[in-house]
């Protein structure tokens, strides 16, 4: 049996953050690289990717963090990180599909379909990220993460972020790197199975947004209960 582990230490590795210029791209890569990581926004738009590289340099007090086209930037990552909309999901993974092969793409897709955000509304097929898994084939190593992280928090350096992030994947060696890679950004992430449970973190969204909503607060999230720190 593999022995799971939810305290891995990674390396300094080169991470590619398409749609690295929204909220909750911008943070990961923040995060990642006041960990040491070097960091590549990936943009369709340079204007755009201008501005927010600045912003976040300057937060971060060093030029730790770059941009380039999604193309270049997943041909220089080690690690593709997507945070894209569900609108744009499929044509951004097929636009850096052969960038891909070998390598861990951690994808964030949520389903949400506004402007009922806070309704599950999966697609068809079950799970958006699985769908992914399928579209790529086993040449690469689609991990589902971060559905349920409130993007809210991740850019204030100084929040200290409490919750889980659910990690699923059909490479269990895969899986266990991401969870060092979320280790870095100062959350714990949890195994939870093979890519097909993406669908009930994907659905888990809504029921945060709704949360939310019912509580007039930013950032709901997820805890796990019953295992060791």
């Amino acid at each position: 049996m593999t022995q799971l582990s939810s305290n891995v230490s990674n390396e300094k590795i080169t991470i590619a953050v398409l749609g690295g210029t929204g909220a909750e791209g911008s943070g990961l890569a923040l995060r990642w690289a006041r960990a040491g990581h070097r960091v590549i926004l990936g943009s369709r738009s340079p204007d755009r990717a201008v501005a927010r590289v600045a912003e976040l340099n300057a937060a971060l007090g060093r030029e730790a963090i770059e941009w380039a086209s999604n193309r270049e930037a997943a041909i220089a990552a080690d690690t593709v990180v997507l945070t894209v909309p569900y609108t744009a999901q499929t044509a951004t993974v097929e636009e850096v599909r052969d960038c891909l092969d070998g390598k861990i793409l951690i994808d964030a897709t949520v389903p949400l379909m506004p402007p009922k955000v806070n309704r599950v509304q999966l697609p068809a097929a079950g799970s958006a990220v699985a769908a992914i898994q399928d579209l790529l084939g086993d040449g690469v190593r689609v991990v589902s993460a971060f559905q349920n992280v409130s993007a809210h928090h991740l850019k204030d350096l100084e929040h200290e972020l409490d919750c889980d992030v659910l990690v699923c994947g059909n490479d269990v060696e895969a899986r266990t790197r991401v969870i060092g890679l979320i280790k870095d950004l100062g959350l714990r992430g949890i195994h939870a199975g093979p890519i097909c449970n993406s669908a009930a973190a994907e659905a888990l969204t809504s029921i945060l947004i709704s949360i939310n909503m019912a509580y007039k607060i930013p950032g709901a999230g997820l805890r796990i209960t019953g295992l060791p720190e």
